[in-house]
């Protein structure tokens, strides 16, 4: 490593050094000369010697205080600083970092005087009584690099620094077994060409700290079988070491079965090198129940399950994906889904459009799905949508993006990013993004392409609230023209109307003036002003007079553009496999690596060559072997969340699992507002009153990210399962599924078997079979409806009728 030990002499040139040594010298250059003369005749003479430069503010400082958490949003770093004390967060404000240190307070965290005494030396090195206790030892490295810089003068961050270009490290792969441990190295890359090793000063994490633990140094060791990431961070460039820890044991290459099905031969490869094997697969009852609750939300009916596993045609798990993919049901429930992504929903505040403006929206978007359109045909009618909520339903994603805000003051950025890119910059809003290369100029450059938008919000009892390309000191010049002309119809002076007139004229000139002006947006911290520019920092030229979001859609839809493509298809794949290739679904970056990256490039090529095509990539899941491997796990593969070497067995959605229950007992839920007989999937508005699917952990809709809908299994979700009135009511229902069954003259094994199939979607196991007759045959006459009802509740209780898997 590159010594960070660093020295510079008092030099004539740089008279401000002395003014902060020496305060009370009113002529500190005739200070220097004498001192030159009383040390010239030294054999030993300090000047004489030749020594390294002084340590840089931007490129050792900063960094340093970094490594050691001192500028982090749990310490000085928070917005609100730590104890009068603030710095920006992990150093993203050198300038406004460098006045806090050395100016604020009368420069009371720095003594040039005796750099050992400054309070910034002593809290750090726990000398001083510090909050944050000790963060670097007396004696150590990073004790030096602070000493001399003091002695150096405190040299600020400079134009002539350095910046740095990018980070390597070493290794960036390596294969280990449990116990070993190997050492990262980090090198940054500077502007200038300069290379220097930071591993002392650089950051690392694990991303899955019960595979790979490593330690402040770099040291990285693996614990268990497996494959996961270390993060490594330097002044804002990320980089990722992949460490895989595959199992002892080498297995049958015929567990790996054959497939001509891409998806399975990058899934099981991945998981032969890995030495996991696959678990069996699903039977056909299982496969229906599971394709049809993930592509059309909906339980078989036990017709259904009868009827496809009596079908003895190879293709017909094929035939059943087409089947689903053409049913109203399917468009029902990815309407569902996409007004969760594009946050369809009443404001919380002021509303403008009021229930009937989701409902709008809700059927706009299961239009385009019915009439086939792709993904990159319905995105881009969202993001380019403008007029009135009536004639264009699509302007509400404006509605509760921008509300009653300015672009740069709204959630618009972060949405859009967020829906659909995949990405999450709400961090760069105040700061730079600590994770990825986001700045705080690249969010407000992006938030640019927005800053020509404003919203007509109207009362929507009395008109459409509407969508405009102009800023609305725009639409207030243009209020005023109308207001001029309708004065000028209405006058009959002609001196009058030729004040009218001319006022008209100035107005239109100053509307023309305000359209073709450069657009721009306010960056809060440095008050520059932003044109617009994409996430990549590409150029983009903004046509005057024209709407900047052209040139958006344009580069975020293009099939060269790899976020576009890829949030989705990371989406459809966690809907599917129940977890991403990439987790948190939406949350894209390099520090984040998908667990197959082969597979994810195949499925990104295959949906941007259908051009978008959501059916495409849904019918390669759902004919894949992939796909329908058993929930049921291998010893040796019971641990693998990442690797699909079996299905992830899940808590049904919110609404999924409310018209379960309604469609097993055919007692479906009423909904206040809307016809009966609606389903759950079918409801537009996620505010409409239902006690069951908040529990459940419907969306909200207030964001765009993945984690508005939980399905977590909670406490209060089992309990009014098992006590819920609601659910004996349907259970014991007159016109409900058991008292039909119970007065349809059936026998025993009728009963039950249908009430399985209602339910689990298949017919009862031979003992299940025989413990319920055992019960039945024991009970009295009057007691039997009683055991159905337990047998009824025992099976809409059970985890298999309220999981996927």
């Amino acid at each position: 490593m590159a010594p960070v030990h660093h020295h510079q002499h008092i030099s004539e040139t740089t008279p401000e050094i002395h003014r902060l040594r020496f305060p009370h010298l009113r002529h500190p250059r005739l200070f220097l000369l004498l001192f030159l003369l009383l040390t010239a005749g030294r054999s030993n003479s300090v000047l004489a010697q030749t020594t390294p430069v002084a340590p840089s503010f931007l490129n050792d400082i900063l960094p340093l205080l970094t490594r050691y958490d001192c500028n982090s949003g749990g310490c000085h770093g928070k917005l609100a600083g730590q104890n009068g004390f603030r710095l920006s967060l992990r150093g993203f404000a050198p300038e406004a970092d460098y006045e806090s240190l050395t100016r604020e307070s009368r420069g009371r965290r720095i003594n040039p005087a005796s750099p050992e005494s400054s309070l910034l030396v002593g809290k750090a090195n726990g000398s001083i009584v510090h909050a944050g206790g000790r963060r670097i030892e007396r004696g150590s490295e990073a004790e030096t690099l602070l000493l001399n810089w003091i002695r150096a003068g405190l040299p600020g961050p400079l134009a002539s620094d350095p910046l740095l270009h990018r980070l390597e490290i070493a290794p960036t792969t390596a294969v280990l077994r449990p116990g070993d441990a190997v050492p990262l190295s980090a090198t940054a890359i500077y502007s200038d060409g300069s290379r220097r090793d930071v591993t002392s000063l650089a950051r690392f994490a694990s991303g899955d700290t019960s595979l790979l633990e490593v330690d402040a140094g770099g040291e990285v060791q693996a614990l268990r079988h497996g494959e996961h990431v270390v993060r490594v961070t330097y002044q804002g460039e990320v980089q990722v070491a992949t460490f895989t820890m595959p199992r002892d044991q080498q297995l049958a290459t015929e567990m790996y079965a054959d497939s001509d099905q891409p998806i399975d031969q990058l899934v099981f490869g991945r998981l032969q090198a890995l030495r996991i094997p696959p678990s069996p697969a699903i039977d056909d009852a299982t496969f229906l129940r599971r394709s049809m609750l993930d592509t059309i939300g909906t339980l078989p009916a036990p017709a259904e399950v009868q009827s496809f596993v009596a079908d003895v045609q190879l293709d017909k798990r094929a035939r059943l994906v087409e089947s689903l993919l053409q049913r109203p049901e399917f468009y029902d429930y990815w309407a569902l889904q996409l007004g969760d992504l594009l946050q369809n929903r009443v404001e919380r505040d002021h509303d403008v459009r009021g229930r009937k403006g989701v409902r709008r929206f809700h059927q706009w978007i299961r239009q385009q799905l019915v009439a086939g359109r792709s993904w990159k045909q319905i995105a881009s009618d969202v993001l380019l949508a403008t007029g009135n909520t009536t004639e264009n339903p699509a302007v509400g994603y404006y509605i509760v993006t921008i509300g009653e805000k300015s672009a740069e003051e709204s959630d618009i950025a972060d949405s859009v990013a967020q829906a659909f890119l995949g990405t999450r910059i709400g961090c760069a809003r105040c700061h730079n993004h600590p994770l990825e290369r986001y700045t705080q100029d690249d969010y407000y450059h992006f938030t640019a392409f927005f800053s020509r938008l404003a919203l007509q919000r109207r009362n929507p009892d009395e008109a459409d609230t509407s969508l405009h390309v102009a800023t609305r000191h725009v639409l207030n010049l243009q209020q005023q023209m109308l207001e001029q002309q309708s004065k000028l119809q209405q006058s009959k002076d002609a001196a009058e109307q030729a004040a009218f007139q001319k006022r008209i004229g100035e107005l239109e000139q100053e509307i023309r003036q305000n359209l073709e002006a450069t657009v721009t947006v306010r960056q809060p911290r440095t008050g520059q002003m932003l044109s617009p520019r994409q996430l990549d920092r590409s150029a983009v030229q903004i046509p005057a007079g024209t709407d900047p979001r052209l040139q958006l859609t344009e580069w975020m839809t293009a099939p060269s553009n790899p976020w576009f493509s890829a949030a989705m298809v990371n989406r459809l794949w966690k809907h599917f496999l129940g977890t991403g290739l990439v987790e948190p679904a939406d949350d894209l970056r390099a520090t984040n690596p998908p667990s197959n990256p082969a597979l994810w490039q195949y499925l990104n090529q295959q949906f941007v060559q259908s051009d978008f095509d959501l059916k495409h990539v849904m019918r390669l899941i759902l004919n894949s072997r992939t796909y329908q491997l058993s929930a049921s796990t291998l010893p040796e593969n019971q641990h693998d969340q990442r690797f699909y070497s079996h299905a992830l067995a899940r808590r049904l959605p919110a609404e999924v699992l409310l018209d379960a229950i309604g469609a097993a007992t055919d007692q479906p839920e009423v909904f206040a507002g809307y016809p009966l007989g609606i389903r759950a999937i079918q409801v537009p508005d996620p505010g409409v009153d239902s006690y069951f699917l908040t529990l459940f952990g419907r969306s909200e809709r207030v964001t765009a990210c993945a984690c508005e809908r939980s399905g977590d299994v909670t406490l209060p979700q089992l309990l009014h399962l098992q006590n819920s009135d609601s659910l004996m009511a349907r259970i014991q229902a007159p016109d409900g599924r058991l008292q039909r069954l119970l007065s349809g003259g059936l026998n025993d094994q009728q009963i039950i078997s249908e009430l399985f199939q209602a339910t689990l979607s298949r017919p009862p196991a031979e003992s299940e079979l025989a413990s319920v007759q055992a019960q039945l045959s024991a009970a009295g006459q009057d007691e039997r409806p009683g055991v159905y009802q337990d047998l009824f509740w025992a099976l809409l209780n059970s985890r298999e009728f309220a999981f996927q898997h």
